[in-house]
């Protein structure tokens, strides 16, 4: 009975020691997988921050958290069933739905900068106007959509090889850990004022100059995010549509690309690998503008096309109007009354 038993136990530490190793691989698999896909957290850190410009402080800690609750909806509602199931069924379709998202990203981008270059007498006007909080939510999750698919679609490569319950577990990993991560970071960027604000008012004068000059130089990194977060989204999407390009066959941009990464790598010796990234990024945004250029002139003159039929259509209705308004006889004060 004794040798049963220990046999029983030795089993029982087997399956432990088992399960212990298939969670320490699990973690190490999300970990790398959510390594791959860093250059897009630090763009999604970099974008969410302009979706509380303008807010009153006591309001930009809620919008964030409603903005990371719909990023959680997108990754465990959408996009998290919809890559495993064409992971599983349908691996040709990701790429492409990737692409669309790709394009959509240098859309917003390309769009941001054809409003501040066309649009920047008026903007001084729209930053005093409040900003309507559920379409700047509804904005945020659209962006982070696109940039949580990216994310996920990132990770579940780096695991293909998994099995599907690993997969899973990876992606739930990575899903909840870069949420926390990014909306962490925006939430603590956002409420650098508030604590310098805080730090001004301490005793010590060291550290009340230092919370003043945070107080001061929190609204010109705030600026300089909406740049950067603009830019990433050329840069993600160029880069997205690059590589969906390449993987689809058509091969000419992404090698041109590659072969000026090469390049500038090999001229810069031990800088080589900082600037041909930076040289992979330039091209990858110049991509991204112009496809996002591209995709606004077309809505332009759809919209327009639109717009000018809708206001001819109400020309025309007034028009029909005038006519019976002018055969209503008057009435006029009878004078022998």
């Amino acid at each position: 009975m004794s040798a049963g038993l220990a046999a029983l136990l030795d089993d029982v530490a087997v399956l432990a020691r088992a399960a212990a190793a298939s969670i320490d691989d699990v973690g190490l698999a999300a970990a790398k997988a959510g390594s791959k896909a860093a250059g897009v957290v630090i763009d999604d850190a970099a974008v969410t921050p302009q979706y509380v410009r303008g807010l009153a402080a006591s309001r930009e800690l809620p919008i964030i958290k409603r903005i990371a609750l719909g990023s959680l909806r997108n990754k465990f509602l959408i996009i998290l069933p919809v890559i495993l199931v064409l992971s599983q069924f349908l691996p040709v379709l990701l790429t492409p739905l990737l692409m669309l998202g790709g394009a959509y990203l240098c859309y917003e981008g390309a769009e941001k900068v054809w409003a501040k270059i066309a649009h920047h007498d008026a903007h001084g006007e729209a930053a005093e106007r409040q900003p309507d909080e559920k379409t700047l939510v509804s904005g945020a999750i659209r962006t982070d959509l696109i940039l949580s698919a990216e994310i996920m679609v990132i990770s579940l490569n780096e695991v293909a090889d998994e099995s599907f319950v690993a997969r899973l577990t990876i992606l739930v990993i990575v899903a909840i850990a870069m949420t926390v991560l990014v909306y962490g970071a925006v939430g603590l960027i956002v409420k650098m004022d508030d604590v310098g604000l805080r730090l001004s008012q301490l005793p010590g004068a060291a550290v009340a100059r230092f919370g003043r000059g945070l107080v001061k130089a929190m609204p010109r990194v705030l600026a300089v995010l909406t740049i950067v977060g603009t830019a990433a989204m050329l840069w993600v999407g160029g880069h997205i549509l690059l590589v969906g390009a390449d993987e689809l066959g058509l091969h000419a941009v992404y090698e041109a690309v590659h072969h000026l990464e090469e390049a500038a790598h090999d001229a810069t010796g031990a800088l080589g690998g900082v600037v041909g990234w930076l040289v992979n990024t330039l091209a990858s945004a110049i991509v991204g503008l112009i496809v996002g250029a591209l995709i606004v002139a077309l809505m332009s003159v759809t919209f327009h096309r639109a717009k000018s039929t809708d206001k001819a259509e109400h020309t025309d209705a007034g028009t029909e109007q005038e006519p019976a308004a002018a055969t209503e006889t008057p009435t006029v004060a009878d004078p022998k009354a």
